[in-house]
């Protein structure tokens, strides 16, 4: 079975809003997601909003520095590994994507307002696609929700 891999465009939202909502859906559906982030930093500033982004929803997560990655349902990383066996991976601010080998799912996040987020999306796609990874393209909609392009 080879590895589906889902594109999203952002235009209209940034990641830290549209971010939880597929987390949510993930774990909606009873799997466990590890989050690539492309810097500490990025990584850090994610996990504190996860914790805060609702009044009304919970999202379980935790990163190393919470210990048992094994047992958390969403963890966020800066690393290739994949400590929780996660069956679904996304890539988000630019983070260099390991082996996809393993995974159901893996989503590439982009901002399309950043010309080197772009070209590595580009990049990221070919490499996807020369792995016989089955790969799709979706771009938000100015009111929301998201459309597949390719």
């Amino acid at each position: 079975m080879s590895t589906e891999v889902l594109f999203y465009h952002l235009t209209r939202q940034p990641l830290e809003e549209v971010l939880p909502g597929l987390l949510l859906k993930c774990l909606e559906r009873d799997w466990k997601v590890v989050v690539q982030c492309g810097s500490e930093e990025r990584c850090a500033a994610l996990d504190a909003h996860l914790w805060s982004f609702s009044d009304h929803e919970f999202l379980p997560h935790g990163t190393i520095a919470d210990g048992f990655p094994e047992h958390q349902p969403v963890f966020l990383t800066v690393g290739q590994d994949n400590p929780n066996s996660a069956e679904v991976r996304f890539l988000v601010d630019r983070a260099v994507p390991p082996p996809i080998d393993g995974y159901g799912r893996v989503v590439v996040m982009f901002d399309g307002n950043d010309q080197e987020a772009l070209a590595d999306a580009r990049q990221h796609w070919k490499l996807f696609k020369g792995q016989g990874a089955e790969v799709t393209y979706w771009q938000q909609r100015d009111g929301g929700g998201w459309e597949r392009k390719a």
